[in-house]
């Protein structure tokens, strides 16, 4: 097997772990001791653990997709964002979607896909973003974010989608990805119809 073979690839083995901070439940920080497949052991990799989140694009029957507007304290600024919020404990990723999604916006949706799950960093971890799209939503009930951030939602069509993405409206990777995954969905299912 080649280098190139990704057969060939091994998983690093964790030997030792230590925690150096924590703020359960909004993170903690370790260093972890891991060996290599060549042999090399690194003594201080840092390990990073963050709750895990839902990200949603959601569209209603009339394509438009729903979008929040917010300041966000990480990249301090306004920027253009998808619904999403932390997985409860009790709860799995796809519940704490239809949860977030009324929560912030007051819709609801009666057809749910799952894009897939994604670490926010490589190399650290720093919790999962599971992205959902949702289809058919309409409004059911005020919104009730409960958030520091004071947010105004805002309905796009997939074209001004498309452009605030390319414009750099949107600053934050999660909502960039769930927004160019649920685009990508949207072209698929076009074509499955056609």
């Amino acid at each position: 097997m080649s280098a190139q073979d990704p057969a060939a690839l091994r998983p690093w083995r964790v030997l030792g772990r230590k925690p150096l901070f924590a703020l359960p439940p909004r993170l903690s920080v370790a260093l972890e001791a891991v060996a290599l497949p060549d042999g090399r052991v690194v003594e201080d990799y840092v390990q990073i653990e963050m709750p895990s989140y839902a990200m949603i694009y959601a569209e209603t029957a009339e394509r438009r997709v729903l979008c929040l507007r917010q300041y966000k304290h990480g990249p301090r600024r306004v920027s253009l964002t998808l619904p999403a919020g932390h997985v409860e404990p009790q709860e799995d990723a796809q519940q704490a979607a239809e949860r977030e999604l009324l929560e912030e916006t007051g819709y609801a949706a009666p057809e749910w896909r799952k894009l897939g799950s994604f670490s926010n960093a490589g190399n650290q971890g720093c919790g999962l973003c599971h992205v959902f799209a949702a289809y058919g939503a309409r409004p059911v009930q005020p919104a009730q974010p409960g958030d520091l951030e004071e947010m105004r939602l805002e309905l796009l069509s997939r074209r001004a989608l498309r452009a605030a993405l390319a414009a750099g409206d949107i600053a934050i990777i999660g909502s960039a990805v769930a927004a160019s995954l649920g685009l990508a969905d949207v072209a698929r299912r076009r074509k499955r119809t056609a």
